[in-house]
C-alpha cells in the first residue's frame, strides 16, 4: 500500500506524543510531546503533496484510530500525585485531543489543496499555520478551559479543575487562567516547528516523487 509509511510515520508520532506528554518542561508550562505532535501536520502535508487528498485523509483516520487507542490505555493507567490518584489521560483531555486532531488534521488537507498549485512553500505552511491555530484553540478550550464545564460532568471537570487557576501569563505576565498560557506556549512551539519541517517537506517530497517516476 503506498500510503503506509505515511500511515507507521503518523502512528509513530501520535503514540509518541502521548508518551511524552507526561514529561513536563519549564515548571509545566509545556511537555516533551509539543515537540513531537506538530510533526503529524509534516506528514499530512507530505501524503497531500505525493498522493493527494484523498490519501492524507486515510492517514489521518489511522492517526485518529490510534490516538483513540492511546487515550482509552491511558485512561486506564492510574498515577499518584500530591496525595491523590488519577488516570494518566483524563476524559476531557481525551475527547479534546481526539477532535482537536480529527479538525485540525482535516482543515490542514483542505487548505493545502487550496494552495498546492502555488509555490512549494505557500501550501505546507499555511495550511500547518491555519490548523495549528485551530487545534491548539479547540484542545486547550475544550480541555481545559471552564466555559465548556457544562459539557461534561463534575467528576470529568474535577481533573482538569487545576487548569482553571489564575497564574502569571507565561510565568512572567499579567495573571490569567493557567491554561491560556498552556496554549500559548504550546502554539509557539507549533509556529517553531512549522518553520523547521518546510525544510523536511522539501526534502522527502523530492525523494518521493523521485521514487514515483
Amino acid at each position: 500500500m503506498r500510503i503506509l509509511p505515511g500511515v507507521i510515520a503518523m502512528a509513530i508520532i501520535v503514540v509518541a506524543s502521548n508518551i511524552l506528554v507526561q514529561f513536563l518542561l519549564l515548571d509545566g508550562l509545556l511537555t516533551w510531546g509539543a515537540f513531537t505532535y506538530p510533526f503529524t501536520f509534516l506528514v499530512t502535508d507530505i501524503m497531500n503533496r505525493v498522493y493527494g487528498p484523498a490519501s492524507a485523509r486515510r492517514v489521518i483516520l489511522a492517526g485518529f484510530v490510534v490516538g483513540i487507542i492511546c487515550s482509552l490505555i491511558g485512561s486506564q493507567i492510574m498515577l499518584e500525585g500530591d496525595g491523590y490518584t488519577y488516570a494518566a489521560v483524563a476524559f476531557r483531555v481525551a475527547i479534546a485531543s481526539a477532535t482537536a486532531f480529527l479538525a485540525a488534521q482535516l482543515l490542514d488537507v483542505a487548505v493545502f489543496d487550496r494552495l498546492r498549485d502555488g509555490s512549494w512553500w505557500r501550501a505546507p505552511l499555511v495550511s500547518t499555520l491555519v490548523s495549528s491555530v485551530v487545534d491548539t484553540v479547540v484542545f486547550f478550550s475544550l480541555a481545559f478551559s471552564a466555559t465548556f464545564a457544562t459539557l461534561f460532568s463534575a467528576a470529568a471537570n474535577d481533573e482538569v479543575s487545576w487548569a482553571w487557576g489564575a497564574a502569571p501569563f507565561l510565568t512572567t505576565g499579567p495573571e490569567a487562567p493557567l491554561w491560556v498560557s498552556l496554549a500559548v506556549a504550546d502554539w509557539g512551539v507549533k509556529l517553531a516547528i512549522a518553520i523547521i519541517a518546510l525544510v523536511l517537506f522539501r526534502l522527502f517530497v523530492g525523494r518521493m516523487i523521485q521514487q514515483k517516476a
